[in-house]
């Protein structure tokens, strides 16, 4: 088992009361478990002893492309239970799954630079017709699952969430937050005078990886269309031809 987390404790001052307290951090990188957690108990348990082993609110930083939608379920689950406040900070990416356990923060912040995206879950199977079948209605029940954690963050219609999905959507900060799946963008407290002189874009738009790639195809077809091979050999007129033709024959 690869652990793609790890927990970091600071000592920060209570705003409330000015005593000293305890900021636990937890660091979510890379793929959401390489190796799923569908039939691992002991992974799982591992991960939510040590969720459990403080106190007091949380700070989770994510910076994933996601992974094991069981595993991100699980994780999601835990911190919607735990007892604190749970801030989220996407720094990265949180894309497929890892946009899941995302939204489990009770605020979720992301970085100027950071991207977001969400998809339909995909499955290898194998097997008769009724196999697929199963296949197809397990996926559908997943996809449902995820759709209900995206629903409570972001108050969207489930049928616009799904058609997001569909769609294979990227979102960058500002359009994570325009849509509810952020609640506000990262700012360096000393660059916040800086950041706000800025003037941000009009509009901020969600793009689909599939157009992207769609249209970056395009471009190159267009520049590598083939075109017939020139002709290298001297061309001669059916007229000079006949010319030869009739001189060899009174040479002779």
């Amino acid at each position: 088992m690869k652990k793609f987390w790890k927990w970091k404790n600071r000592t920060v001052t209570n705003q409330a009361d000015g005593t000293p307290a305890t900021e636990r951090t937890l660091f979510l990188s890379g793929t959401i478990a390489s190796e799923s957690w569908f039939d691992d108990d002991v992974t799982p348990q591992l991960f939510k002893d040590e969720l459990n082993a403080g106190e007091g609110d949380i700070v989770v930083w994510i910076n994933s492309p996601g992974g094991d939608c069981v595993a991100a379920a699980q994780i999601y689950n835990m911190l919607m239970d735990y007892k604190g406040s749970v801030t989220v900070k996407i720094d990265g990416i949180a894309a497929s799954a890892a946009s899941v356990i995302a939204m489990a923060g009770t605020k979720v912040l992301v970085s100027p630079v950071s991207m977001m995206m969400i998809h339909n879950p995909v499955t290898v199977a194998m097997g008769d017709a009724s196999e697929m079948e199963k296949a197809i209605a397990m996926l559908s029940e997943v996809k449902d699952s995820i759709i209900n954690a995206y629903e409570i963050k972001t108050n969207l219609s489930r049928a616009r969430l799904s058609h997001m999905m569909d769609a294979e959507t990227w979102m960058d900060a500002r359009k994570a937050v325009e849509l509810g799946f952020a609640d506000d963008i990262l700012k360096r407290a000393e660059a916040d005078e800086v950041l706000e002189d800025i003037t941000p874009p009009q509009d901020s738009v969600p793009f689909s990886e599939a157009a992207v790639m769609n249209s970056l195809m395009e471009k190159i077809a267009a520049k590598c269309k083939t075109r017939p091979k020139a002709d290298s050999a001297p061309k001669v007129k059916a007229d000079s031809l006949m010319e030869r033709l009739n001189l060899m024959k009174n040479w002779r």
